[in-house]
């Protein structure tokens, strides 16, 4: 596509027009930002276009022949709102593409469930929420990267950013009026933290699985293991996490325990070719597990059917739906399952129970501490 200047957008294909575009917008105070890309092959999203905007031009930018320079990498770290929605893939590709994170943060469907709404509203239906328009929703599947691109898919993209602006404004007066502002920030504060954390969230990415409560404690070690062998070399060989090997299968493994390639090649689900290029890789971790001192295992997770796990757990959960109702705010914006599932393990394993922090301090904890010791009596 060759350079072209719309009512609605410019179009920015070379280092020197993006820096020009970092210059007209480097005195916003909020500067809304939206990605597309493509991601079915790789383990990281491959930038297909970039957009922002900070009034009612939109820039649209071709990563595919424009390199992110060191404008845009200051845009995104200057004290501007980065206005996003739906965030966290989005974070992925600035990371991968941009080298930094877009900070300070407001995340417009975050925003949205303090104010009472869906927690996971999409954009189209936020759009239609707070300024009654309709967008065209026909380029949402589209091929972004394809060139030249068409103009209805960058009247499309334009739209994105320009009425996220349109839709903060209206929601950060009525945040302001419920005093959620700080809320919101430290929300958002938290996600550009565990954005940035990719490795280290690597060894957390094993209680995902919903089973655990089925594993021993050695053969928890192995799955968690694996899942952190796993992370990194999809990460590192740029592959989608299944193309490897599934959490289905490495839980499966770690039921197992396998000693040699014949018994991994035994488990259900386990392919030949899995078992040649990645066995020796897996059975070094299982046996690692096997081999791992008692007191170093982690703690066995409780059976989420047991009477004492119930018991607690309806607790909380019952301590979270009374609070979120007063505040008229989807529960889960105030603790997820896992998080109460959390605490549950930690009350069950006699350990400290995980502090929470700023606003959900003050409207839990307390409740919290109450309902568990009612719980346990």
């Amino acid at each position: 596509m060759s350079s072209s200047t719309s009512a609605l957008y410019q179009w920015i294909d070379s280092a020197e027009a993006l820096d020009a575009a970092c210059e007209q917008v480097s005195g916003a105070s909020v500067i809304a930002l939206d990605t597309e890309f493509f991601r079915e092959n790789t383990f990281f999203p491959i930038p297909a276009l970039i957009q922002f905007a900070s009034h009612e031009v939109a820039y649209l930018v071709d990563p595919l022949s424009t390199p992110c320079t060191n404008a845009f990498k200051a845009l995104l770290q200057n004290s501007a709102v980065k206005l996003l929605h739906a965030c966290s893939e989005d974070l992925e590709v600035f990371q991968h593409w941009a080298g930094v994170l877009p900070t300070p943060l407001v995340d417009t469907q975050v925003a949205q469930a303090f104010l009472g709404e869906n927690p996971g509203m999409g954009y189209q239906k936020l759009v239609e929420h707070w300024v009654g328009e309709t967008l065209p929703k026909e380029e949402t599947r589209s091929n972004w990267l394809e060139r030249p691109l068409t103009s209805s898919q960058c009247e499309y993209a334009a739209l994105d950013v320009i009425y996220l602006l349109k839709v903060w404004q209206l929601q950060a007066e009525k945040l302001d009026a419920l005093g959620r502002r700080e809320w919101l920030d430290s929300e958002c504060a938290s996600l550009i933290e565990q954005a940035g954390r990719s490795v280290e969230n690597d060894g957390q990415w094993y209680t995902r699985q919903r089973q655990l409560w089925r594993l021993t404690p050695r053969q928890l070690e192995a799955y968690r293991l694996m899942t952190i062998w796993r992370e990194g070399e999809t990460r590192r060989r740029d592959l989608p996490r299944n193309w490897l090997v599934s959490d289905k299968l490495l839980f499966v493994v770690a039921e197992k325990m396998p000693k040699n390639r014949y018994e991994l090649a035994e488990v259900e689900g386990i392919k030949p070719p899995l078992v040649k290029k990645e066995g020796d890789a897996l059975l070094a971790l299982v046996k690692q597990a096997q081999h791992c001192p008692e007191n170093d295992l982690p703690t066995r997770w409780p059976d989420p059917m047991q009477p004492a796990f119930k018991r607690r757990f309806k607790a909380i959960k019952g301590v979270v739906a009374e609070k979120a109702a007063a505040l008229n705010i989807a529960p889960e914006m105030l603790l997820r399952r896992r998080d109460i599932e959390a605490l549950v393990m930690q009350r069950l394993a006699h350990q400290p129970l995980q502090e929470l922090s700023g606003w959900r301090d003050t409207c839990l904890t307390q409740a919290i501490h109450q309902a568990l010791e009612e719980s346990s009596l």
